[in-house]
């Protein structure tokens, strides 16, 4: 079997589960807790790949199932892989596709092998098995690929539950089977996670955490979370999932969240952190700030000569007044899309670097108190 993904904690917060490591990667060492860009087709909208390199994040994150569907494999490889397409040379991680492909509940089929599902593009017809997506994220050169797992609404009828995380536990064995095959082949040097599933139930959370930790996976990741429930029960449920996954390797929530959702997760000792918040709302003109979120449409903001955060010290803020991302906004300037992006962006990686630096410090609780309740001071929206 090929080594691991090298993984090190180098420092843990002494009141909490909050931790500090480094993942070494074939693109370079991702200090964590790392908050991940969301490029979900092969770049991050709206923000170039030198703007990227100004940003500093640890880690992008792309889409298998997009990718697939366009540009497809066989283009990707012609176009010299996931790095070259992305303008980015620092890690890469990719999604297996599982949570889009099972969201498309009108136009999927599950079997044992997979999942044959119609594009939403195009509505032609494709597969994704556990090695066929491996394969697709190895062919894209990626830094780490994420399994095929089945991924469950919330709320869900307690007696799917068991069913669909044993599907998942066997997908992941047959993905971590063709994963080895691909490093001991050479030509792919990338890591491998798993991902736990289970609804909000911790007995079954529990027993697919054990299995999951019998298999040599570079990392593991929480999933099914954040799929509609409230944010008390993806509290507890991060809770008590965190600590279920191995302390010796890289933690991963994936699409979670909010600031506040973030902060609490690092202290159960989560380390990596994906979602498309920090984009998605730049594009209906909100943007995150250190006390609290500012929707810039509103009229108050019109006549403000102040930056959106004067704490913040992205290139937003260093040249542009709310007023004027206000009028940008209105207009309909593409500008004014990338300007609240590239603040968003830097407010979250910050966010993160901030966390990591309190926990070498030893001072994780206070880091985040003090981040909260600056959040909570508000700015009037």
């Amino acid at each position: 079997m090929a080594a691991l993904l090298p993984f090190t904690v180098t420092h843990k917060d002494p009141a909490t589960s909050a931790r500090a490591a480094s993942l070494t990667t074939p693109h370079g060492v991702v200090e964590t807790p790392a908050f991940m860009p969301v490029g979900t087709c092969g770049t991050v909208k709206g923000v170039a790949g030198w703007e990227l390199d100004r940003l500093g994040p640890q880690m992008v994150l792309s889409n298998t199932y997009h990718l697939v569907l366009r540009p497809g494999v066989e283009r990707m490889v012609q176009l010299g892989g996931i790095h070259r397409l992305m303008g980015w040379e620092g890690p890469i991680l990719t999604d297996s596709g599982g949570y889009q492909v099972f969201s498309l509940a009108a136009r999927r089929a599950l079997t044992e092998d997979g999942v044959v599902f119609q594009s939403h593009i195009d509505g032609s017809m494709h597969s994704f098995s556990p090695e066929s997506v491996v394969d697709a994220q190895a062919d894209f050169g990626v830094d780490v690929a994420m399994v095929l797992d089945e991924c469950l609404p919330f709320p869900v009828e307690p007696s799917a539950v068991d069913p669909s995380v044993d599907r998942t536990l066997r997908w992941a064995r047959r993905a971590l089977s063709r994963a080895e095959e691909r490093r001991e082949a050479g030509g792919w040097a990338g890591g491998l996670f798993g991902i736990q599933q289970g609804s909000v139930d911790p007995d079954i959370r529990r027993r697919c955490s054990d299995q999951l930790a019998a298999m040599a996976f570079d990392g593991y990741a929480i999933g099914g979370l954040a799929v509609g429930e409230p944010s008390e029960v993806l509290h507890e449920a991060v809770d008590f999932c965190a600590p279920m996954l191995p302390r010796e390797r890289p933690r991963y929530l994936m699409g979670v969240g909010y600031p506040e959702d973030l902060l609490h997760a690092v202290a159960c000792g989560v380390d990596l952190f994906d979602c498309v918040l920090p984009t998605r709302s730049a594009r209906t003109g909100k943007a995150f700030t250190s006390r609290g979120e500012v929707v810039i449409k509103n009229a108050r903001w019109a006549d403000d000569d102040t930056p959106l955060d004067p704490d913040c010290g992205c290139p937003t803020c260093s040249r542009y007044s709310k007023g004027a991302l206000r009028h940008f906004f209105i207009s309909k300037e593409a500008t004014s899309v990338v300007l609240l992006t590239i603040h968003n962006l830097y407010f979250f990686l910050s966010l993160m670097r901030g966390a990591r630096e309190a926990i070498m410090a030893g001072r994780y609780g206070e880091y985040r108190d003090r981040i909260q309740s600056n959040r909570n001071m508000g700015l009037g929206d």
